[in-house]
């Protein structure tokens, strides 16, 4: 518990993160929902994902994961940290672009745009992408099997699930603008 400086910074990061979702997920409205997809799957794809967010914060403040911990040098444990640093800009960049567009669900909502501008307009999951930043910085501060990997472990499943539902339904509403967006643009990488 608190036995590590990565513990720490890990925490002080995890509550930034936090504040920057929390903000923009109060911020949106949803009543002005035009489509919605709920599915199971995803309900139970972001119940995973919180377990994935909650076992390092055990770790943090027990010892009860202890048993788990293996090495690593410090320096890596600062490039894990400056990862998450990248990780809490670029989620809040994507949302500060997204504006009022985002949902934790499925959705678009009415009046709905392609975004194309700011950091969309070079990665079209900006939001993904600093989960998958999120996720490496994890495993290099928190040096416990368990904890390190549980967030990719559950991260990346949700993700490949998400993604393609999510082009889907850009492509049904958007039609040939998302597409013709789709081949300028990178998934997770800007396109060189």
């Amino acid at each position: 518990m608190f036995n590590s400086t990565f513990k720490i910074i890990y925490l002080i990061q995890v509550v930034i993160i936090t504040i920057v979702r929390s903000y923009y997920t109060l911020g949106t409205k949803k009543d002005s929902t035009k489509v919605v997809l709920k599915t199971k799957s995803d309900t139970i794809f972001l119940l995973f994902e919180a377990l994935g967010m909650i076992i390092p914060l055990i770790y943090v403040f027990s010892s009860l994961l202890d048993f788990a911990d293996y090495y690593i040098p410090s320096w890596i444990g600062w490039i894990g940290a400056i990862l998450f640093g990248i990780a809490i800009l670029l989620l809040w960049k994507s949302h500060k672009d997204l504006g009022k567009n985002w949902s934790v669900s499925f959705s678009i909502k009415n009046g709905q745009k392609v975004i194309k501008n700011g950091i969309y307009k070079h990665i079209r999951h900006p939001l993904y992408a600093a989960h998958f930043i999120w996720a490496i910085a994890q495993i290099l501060m928190l040096n416990n099997w368990i904890a390190g990997y549980s967030f990719l472990i559950v991260f990346l499943p949700h993700y490949l699930y998400r993604v393609r539902i999510e082009e889907k339904m850009m492509i049904d509403e958007f039609g040939e603008e998302y597409i013709s967006y789709m081949r300028t643009t990178g998934r997770l990488l800007p396109k060189f």
